[in-house]
């Protein structure tokens, strides 16, 4: 009897500290992200110190003057991103080639961060978003597939039309597998991208809302 209470206790225990865990493992990631933030551009730092300068018109103290001068980053960094929105992105990109990529060694490096930028641009998820869900039956009446078509127009491949499907790999569904699949096999998944998202990212406990429909 007392083993089996004390096993209750230790359930219930371990039931509060798994609803706790995600909770105490993002206060840990915060911390660490705000500790390699300090130590990058804290006001102790060489750019905290740039920050404190753009600051000082503004404020005496120092970290008064660093924090006006970050918040006076922040908003031409915003007031770039207003330009960018506004169709100015190729123009920038022209000026920062024909200024900062024309100068020997740092232009190497400048062009290096661009592609690694490029690698993480939010563009992906503007792509998704233009792609439509669809089920993907292979063998016609096989195993079914959640999957994203790219191009709704067929290719045809010796003599045969084609869709392009891309299966994601759950739980990151902006990767996976390109596959020209029969376009007999493929029929509109009736669901939004949003609802396709969750079903990858859940890695399946979310069902899709819509079932499939098998063709005829």
């Amino acid at each position: 009897m007392l083993k089996k209470s004390f096993q209750s206790i230790l359930t219930t225990w371990f039931a509060g500290l798994l609803v706790l865990l995600p909770l105490t493992l993002t206060l840990i990631l915060l911390g660490w992200l705000l500790s390699l933030l300090n130590s990058m551009v804290g006001p102790a730092t060489l750019t905290g110190r740039l920050f404190a300068t753009l600051g000082q018109p503004f404020a005496s103290n120092p970290y008064l003057a660093y924090l006006f001068g970050t918040l006076l980053l922040v908003a031409a960094i915003y007031a770039l991103g207003l330009a960018v929105q506004l169709g100015l992105k190729r123009p920038l990109a022209r000026l920062m080639d024909l200024t900062l990529g024309r100068i020997p060694v740092f232009n190497k490096l400048y062009n290096l961060a661009e592609r690694f930028v490029a690698l993480i641009d939010t563009k992906e998820g503007a792509d998704i978003e233009a792609m439509s869900p669809v089920w993907c039956f292979f063998g016609g009446n096989g195993a079914a597939v959640l999957a994203l078509m790219p191009n709704p127009e067929p290719l045809e491949i010796e003599g045969r039309r084609y869709y392009a499907i891309l299966v994601p790999t759950a739980p990151i569904p902006v990767g996976g597998g390109l596959l020209y699949v029969p376009v007999d096999w493929v029929r509109p998944a009736n669901m939004g991208v949003d609802a396709f998202t969750s079903v990858y990212v859940s890695m399946g406990i979310t069902p899709p809302s819509v079932p499939a429909v098998r063709p005829e």
